[in-house]
């Protein structure tokens, strides 16, 4: 299974370790590596971690866009990122917001927080007509983490509850995507119910067929076994027919 196009441009070596890696893990390194290799991957690319992260996330969404046009041409696919407030099910959210800036001694804003004024990494929305002046439909939520550590993951998971909790109407598909090549990594978000639907990785295939045998390679395939863990080519289809 290839790699799309958009993610395989950001792939590269930067001092001698593949950018996906985490450099103080021997096997995040030797298990990127080993990705990197069998896909041929031999340019630098000395770009810092958060650019990276931006690149990956514009990736996916060009990603997406081309595929979800490509699947269902009818459907007015509106991908980028927008506040959730703009969309049908979370309109609400607009009007407590404004409520709060307009009390004047705060005591609306102190007790509900402005923790539920989010703006995903990517939304995709559907516009039933495109003639009308009208707010989208909130059709799935994207996370995209270039790779995962502690703090990444507790953001996601943040995201995934307020989605599910303040929405009024049908529920969005939540998921996120990521290179994160160590699988123990992974399983910290793609494990449990509830805030996520799937969790989707732009090298699956790839990594079942370089991680050793041990640990890693039983969660992996736990995960994957499991639904919890699926291919980013699956995730088109997935909102096209969801």
């Amino acid at each position: 299974m290839t790699v799309a196009r958009e993610v395989l441009e950001i792939f590269g070596w930067r001092n001698g370790r593949p950018n996906i890696a985490d450099r103080s893990s021997s096997t995040s390194l030797r298990i990127a590596s080993s990705v990197f290799e069998q896909l041929g991957i031999s340019r630098e690319n000395n770009l810092p971690g958060q650019t990276l992260g931006s690149r990956f996330e514009t990736a996916i969404k060009r990603l997406l866009a081309r595929r979800l046009h490509d699947l269902d041409r009818d459907r007015h696919w509106m991908v980028g990122s927008q506040p959730i407030a703009r969309f049908t099910q979370y309109a609400h959210l607009d009007n407590i917001r404004r409520l709060a800036e307009e009390d004047p001694e705060g005591t609306l804003r102190s007790s509900i927080g402005t923790d539920y004024l989010i703006k995903p990494d990517i939304t995709i929305g559907i516009l039933h007509d495109e003639r009308q002046n009208q707010r989208q439909h909130l059709h799935a939520a994207v996370s995209c983490k270039w790779t995962i550590r502690s703090d990444r993951v507790q953001n996601i998971r943040h995201e995934g509850v307020i989605l599910t909790r303040h929405r009024r109407g049908r529920q969005p598909h939540i998921v996120a995507v990521t290179a994160e090549p160590l699988p123990s990594r992974l399983a910290a978000i793609a494990r449990g119910t509830g805030e996520l639907d799937c969790v989707y990785h732009v090298i699956l295939p790839q990594l079942h067929s370089v991680c050793p045998d041990g640990k890693e390679s039983e969660t992996l395939e736990e995960l994957t076994v499991q639904s919890r863990l699926q291919s980013v080519d699956n995730l088109p289809e997935v909102i096209a027919y969801y």
